[in-house]
């Protein structure tokens, strides 16, 4: 027989019932692969020597940079959420560790682009390339029926995470 403290811990957020009980591991399982992503995540920049903006940022200029687009200064801000003048301090973080090159446009020396340097793309591939590899294994023999059940489930649990409002919540309770 079940603790009653523990049915009623359960039952507090998602009711009770079949459904609630299929939901409650699903939600478990997704919150485990997100604290093992965010502490791969954080050792990930350990290794590197690099705090979460720092690594946010050079991801986004590799990416960028995977799609033939150029990176300045101003889309490292917007992209981090931080101001120009954090962004400078950044980029400077970056370019002492080796990770990041600022270049001036040869047709306005006022503009500045960034590239990452090899050395930056060595450090993210030996740091991540095995866990990518290991997470494309994880998926390997799904159906597409599987896999277009999976993508839907995490675009509707994404959608429904960036609809949260916690001035509302703080709203209610006040």
């Amino acid at each position: 027989m079940k603790n009653m403290a523990v049915v009623k811990a359960q039952t507090y957020w998602y009711g009770a019932g079949v459904d609630a009980d299929r939901g409650r591991r699903v939600l478990h399982a997704l919150r485990l692969y997100h604290l093992a992503e965010t502490d791969m995540r954080r050792r990930t920049r350990e290794a590197m020597h690099m705090g979460d903006n720092e690594m946010t940022a050079l991801r986004f200029l590799i990416r960028s940079e995977g799609r033939g687009e150029q990176v300045t200064p101003t889309d490292i801000a917007r992209h981090v959420g931080i101001s120009t003048a954090s962004t400078t301090s950044l980029l400077d973080r970056l370019e002492r560790l080796g990770h990041v090159e600022r270049m001036r446009s040869a047709a306005d020396r006022r503009s500045v682009s960034l590239r990452s340097t090899e050395v930056a793309a060595a450090a993210v591939r030996a740091q991540l390339g095995d866990m990518h590899e290991r997470m494309m294994a994880a998926t390997a023999g799904l159906s597409d029926a599987e896999a277009d059940a999976i993508v839907g489930f995490l675009e509707r649990v994404a959608a429904a995470v960036d609809e949260v409002d916690p001035a509302a919540g703080l709203r209610a309770a006040g």
